[in-house]
């Protein structure tokens, strides 16, 4: 018995001291969690761009930085254009919180520079870059997007601008475009004739989403707001939902693939309307008011685990931004079957104001922003 209560008492000691030593980690990583803000000189060659040195919108501010010369594999790009999504202000805030534990920076923010999805023309291009060259019109994906130049990797996420779109339109594509395409065509897997319901088909994926389901054969239902449904159906969806008036879940309508941009219905609400082989892609982090710890992460762990108990494929999807899809979208807007919605545009002091808006939730298309 005194053996007994000795290993106890070790065990109780031992789970204390690592405890302790967890808390004093975490705490050290805590104060430990900085950035170059204020530590670095002036720019030698300085260019406009929109930095955050601290958690928040109130901190984004608008700066002259340093100007980024293209490595070998890499392009310079003049940026015309930006667009916000909400993985920007996910940055910007630092939620859900588990994202600044997973590296972002848990007291500030490690990378200090925002957006990711631009426009623009190519200036220079490194000594192995070959499917480039100066002049060229291109669009993509690169972190450091709120700015006036960008440096690209030639292989990676960029491709060039279709002549008939704007750089306003090109700017808001990789993000919500390749989400969109990935998710239906790879998660979704979608055939001809089969049915699809797009929840949220109004925001920057969805009006996306209603094009690309109908350009691969599938019958469209987008479920918006009153305000909203003109613009779904103008799009190409065969039925509009209004969920003012209507609760999709309710409906004796069933689905082969349902796309959810909102995570608004529990996960057996969304199940009751797909068909028995039905996949379910669930798609974004959340709404503003939905972060804390996990965020809408959260829904999407639980829908890896409820998908082991019933038929129909249940998960979540993060887009693999790519040249290959991007080459695919801007095809696809080339010959007329994809056009992007923009519902309003900023300039590049106003990226605070445009990032409050996305916050909202209620943005038709997506968000962009002109450079100079």
């Amino acid at each position: 018995m005194k053996i007994l209560k000795r290993i106890l008492k070790w065990m109780a000691v031992t789970i204390l001291v690592l405890l302790f030593l967890a808390f004093l980690a975490v705490f050290i990583a805590y104060w430990r969690s900085t950035n170059d803000c204020g530590h670095t000189a002036g720019p030698a060659n300085p260019m406009k761009a929109v930095v955050y040195c601290d958690y928040g919108v109130a901190n984004l501010k608008l700066e002259d930085v340093e100007k980024p010369t293209p490595t070998d594999d890499q392009l310079l790009v003049r940026v015309r254009a930006a667009s916000v999504n909400p993985y920007d202000w996910h940055f910007v805030e630092g939620t859900p919180y588990v994202m600044r534990a997973m590296g972002v920076g848990l007291r500030k923010p490690k990378d200090t520079h925002l957006g990711v999805d631009f426009a623009g023309t190519v200036e220079a291009v490194g000594k192995n870059v070959t499917q480039f060259k100066a002049g060229d019109e291109v669009f993509g994906g690169r972190g450091g997007a709120f700015a006036q130049y960008v440096c690209p990797r030639a292989t990676r996420a960029v491709a060039l601008k279709p002549a008939n779109v704007s750089f306003e339109e090109a700017a808001s594509v990789n993000i919500a475009g390749i989400t969109a395409l990935q998710a239906l065509r790879d998660k979704g897997k979608i055939q001809p004739g089969q049915k699809v319901l797009i929840n949220g088909a109004s925001g920057g994926v969805g009006t996306f989403a209603v094009q690309i389901a109908k350009s691969l054969g599938a019958d469209v239902t987008g479920v918006c707001s009153t305000r909203n449904v003109d613009l779904v159906k103008s799009l190409g969806a065969d039925h509009v939902v209004d969920y003012t008036k209507e609760d999709f879940t309710k409906s004796a309508e069933r689905y082969d693939v349902m796309l959810d941009n909102v995570g608004n219905h529990s996960l057996s609400e969304c199940k009751g309307v797909l068909t028995p082989a039905g996949k379910y892609v669930l798609i974004g982090g959340g709404g503003a008011g939905d972060q804390g710890f996990l965020g809408g992460l959260g829904k999407a762990l639980w829908a890896m685990v409820f998908s082991k108990f019933v038929n129909q494929q249940m998960g979540m999807m993060m887009a693999d931004a790519n040249h290959n899809d991007l080459t695919i979208l801007a095809d696809m807007m080339q010959s007329g079957k994809l056009k992007p919605v923009i519902d309003r545009t900023y300039k590049l002091e106003q990226v605070p104001d445009a990032i409050r808006y996305v916050e909202e939730g209620h943005a038709r298309g997506k968000v962009v922003i002109t450079v100079e």
